[in-house]
C-alpha cells in the first residue's frame, strides 16, 4: 500500500484495551479495518458521531506527529532508521493511564510524571526530522488558527508541529470536541467500561510506524521493540 503521510505512535499491545479502543473508535490500526462500536448506555450522542474526528487515527498516543516524507527520502529508509533508533531506546515505565477531559474532548492521560516519555518523544522527533518535509503555508496557517503561544509557534516553525518538546503532553484521544455537558455525560458512561482496562503501571516498550492511506485512514506498518 502507498501512504500519503507517516507518523510514529505508541499503540496498546494486543489485549483488552486495544480491542475495546478499536471498537470504540470504529477502526483497527493493526489490520486497517473498520470495527463495530460497542453498546454503551447513556451516551449523549451515537458513538459514531462522538468518535468521528479521532477515528481515522486509530487508538494511539502520538510520539512523532504525522508528516509528509521529504523529497530525498522514502518509506524504506524511514523504516530502517526507526528500527535502528529503537535499538538504542530504553523502555519507559509510567504510573498508569487515566480517563480525563482535555479542553472539549476526552482522552487517556498519563498519571504521575510523564518526563521519561516526553524525553523519549523528543529524541524520536529530533532523530528522524530529516525525513519530514516542511509544512506548507496552508498547513502553517491552519495550525496558527488555534491561537498558539509564541513558544508553540516557534516549535511549529522548527519541527512542523506546535506540541512537541517541552509542549509535549501525551494523550490517547477518544472523542472529538463536545460541549461541557456532553463531555461529562460521555465520561460518566464510558468510565465503567474502560477504567478496568487501563494499565497500571503503563509501559511504553515499543513504537509503531503508521501510514495514512489515500482516504485518510491510518494503518500500522510495523511495531518496533525498544531494546536499548
Amino acid at each position: 500500500m502507498t501512504y500519503r503521510r507517516y507518523g510514529i505512535y505508541d499503540t496498546p499491545p494486543a489485549g483488552a484495551l486495544a480491542d475495546f479502543g478499536a471498537n470504540w473508535l470504529g477502526w483497527e490500526l493493526t489490520n486497517g479495518k473498520p470495527r463495530s462500536h460497542p453498546l454503551i448506555a447513556d451516551l449523549p450522542a451515537p458513538i459514531a458521531d462522538i468518535t468521528a474526528r479521532p477515528r481515522k487515527y486509530g487508538l494511539h498516543g502520538t510520539i512523532k506527529p504525522p508528516f509528509f516524507l521529504a523529497p530525498d527520502t522514502d518509506e524504506q529508509g524511514l523504516r530502517a532508521a526507526l528500527a535502528e533508533l529503537c535499538e538504542t531506546l530504553t523502555p519507559v515505565r509510567l504510573d498508569g493511564l487515566v480517563l480525563s477531559q482535555i479542553g472539549r474532548f476526552l482522552a487517556l492521560k498519563v498519571e504521575g510524571d510523564q518526563t521519561p516519555l516526553a524525553d523519549l518523544a523528543s529524541t524520536v522527533v529530533q532523530s528522524l526530522d530529516h525525513f519530514r518535509a516542511p509544512p506548507s503555508e496552508a498547513e502553517l496557517a491552519r495550525r496558527r488558527k488555534s491561537s498558539l503561544s509564541p513558544r508553540q509557534d516557534a516549535l511549529l516553525t522548527q519541527w512542523g508541529y506546535p506540541y512537541v518538546m517541552d509542549e509535549f503532553r501525551f494523550h490517547i484521544t477518544l472523542t472529538g470536541p463536545m460541549s461541557q455537558d456532553h463531555c461529562a455525560q460521555t465520561r460518566a458512561a464510558l468510565t465503567p467500561h474502560i477504567a478496568p482496562l487501563l494499565p497500571a503501571p503503563f509501559d511504553v516498550d515499543s513504537l509503531t510506524l503508521v501510514g495514512e492511506d489515500a482516504s485518510g485512514m491510518f494503518h500500522e506498518i510495523h511495531r518496533y521493540a525498544l531494546s536499548g
